[in-house]
């Protein structure tokens, strides 16, 4: 039986955001408005693990980080290392493609205020792990902000104390696989300079590191 790594479209199991999903269906009616599924490659070496769709982000388009700023400096910084090709127009229909790369948010549905609950996380986290399980050959996590780190830490049943979150701290975890952590690629992070594009291309080399080291 095949892993169940996505949520299905109607997904009931967070009541808040289940709710919030159906205002916004009637508010934007040609939006996504559901569960954003993992996108990329087939066959990934290295899953990045973000928060949870942006409103007019992921949610209006159904793809990972296309249609809000985060993925602007995201899939930039993936072409620059040989993780994208294409073209990325902020539109599901454009030319990226991942290369050896899979996107996975910790929570699949947007939430109000961009701010999923404990619990939230807790609940959408057996799409992660089944995620992470169907995808044995991925031999790296790049976590974008704690929240993802700890979540994917979780999935992983690794002691979260035994790791704690830093930008571009790399972490060998108990199984042989690596984790590296970023702040996260959003707007309010590179606007107020807590994230700059050289810091984020540091963290991102050493997740490309990770995986060439592989073969």
């Amino acid at each position: 039986m095949a892993l169940q790594t996505n949520p299905p479209p109607d997904c009931p199991l967070c009541p808040r955001l289940a709710e919030f999903r159906h205002i916004n269906q009637q508010q934007f009616p040609d939006w996504h408005n559901a569960p954003v599924d993992n996108w990329g490659d087939g066959s990934p070496r290295l899953l990045i693990v973000g928060l949870a769709p942006g409103l007019r982000g992921a949610n209006r388009t159904g793809r990972p980080f296309t249609g809000d700023y985060a993925g602007d400096l995201l899939y930039a910084t993936l072409k620059k290392f040989g993780l994208a090709t294409g073209e990325f127009e902020a539109d599901p229909n454009d030319s990226l493609q991942l290369v050896d790369t899979l996107i996975v948010n910790a929570v699949r549905c947007v939430p109000p205020q961009n701010k999923p609950t404990g619990p939230e996380i807790a609940t959408c986290r057996r799409f992660l792990s089944a995620t992470i399980a169907a995808n044995p050959q991925a031999r790296a996590f790049f976590a974008l902000g704690r929240i993802a780190h700890e979540s994917l830490l979780s999935a992983l049943g690794e002691r979260r104390a035994a790791f704690p979150f830093g930008h571009a701290r790399q972490h060998a975890l108990t199984d042989g696989r690596v984790l590296i952590d970023s702040f996260h690629c959003s707007r309010y992070n590179t606007n107020t300079g807590r994230l700059t594009t050289e810091m984020f291309e540091d963290a991102m080399g050493k997740a490309k590191a990770a995986i060439a080291a592989e073969g």
